[in-house]
């Protein structure tokens, strides 16, 4: 009786890259949806669920951009939000619109930029993208020579082991 071997066909890199930056946008949309109806809650006089948001929205694109090891991954959440975001600020022939212009409104809307842009400047820049640097599925990462990588604080060899 034959065995037949097949072996897993596995993503490319590039595809599993491109699925979590499409992940990551569809994340911010996601949160520029459900911000853009929840950000007036007063606790008053201050607007404590827009406040929440942006820190929320600054987590989410500073978490990308550690993770990610990257600073375009910090931005993919935040374009998503500002895409659905934009789209709340027109009006419709009626007058209506979905992000105010009062203090909860101003507070979700610049203070959201400005999470952004804080996120993005505070994200790493360059090493690539995490998934390209990784080995096979299941391996540990590797330090130089095959070792496992050092421990920060120990002290490093001069060169291979004999």
């Amino acid at each position: 009786m034959e065995q037949v071997h097949q072996t897993a066909r596995r993503p490319s890199a590039a595809a599993v890259t491109a699925a979590a930056y499409l992940m990551l946008v569809l994340l911010g949309l996601m949160m520029g949806v459900l911000g853009g109806f929840q950000h007036s809650w007063y606790l008053q006089p201050f607007p404590i669920s827009a406040v929440g948001w942006v820190v929320l929205l600054a987590a989410a694109c500073y978490g990308a951009g550690r993770a990610m090891r990257g600073r375009l991954a910090a931005l993919a959440p935040g374009v998503g939000w500002m895409a659905m975001t934009l789209i709340w600020l027109g009006g419709s022939p009626e007058g209506d619109v979905v992000i105010a212009n009062d203090l909860a409104g101003y507070v979700y809307l610049y203070g959201g930029l400005i999470a952004i842009l804080a996120a993005v400047l505070l994200s790493p820049s360059g090493g690539g993208a995490w998934l390209l640097a990784q080995g096979p599925y299941g391996s540990r990462p590797q330090g130089p020579y095959g070792s496992p990588p050092a421990q920060p604080g120990a002290s490093h060899p001069a060169g291979p082991d004999p």
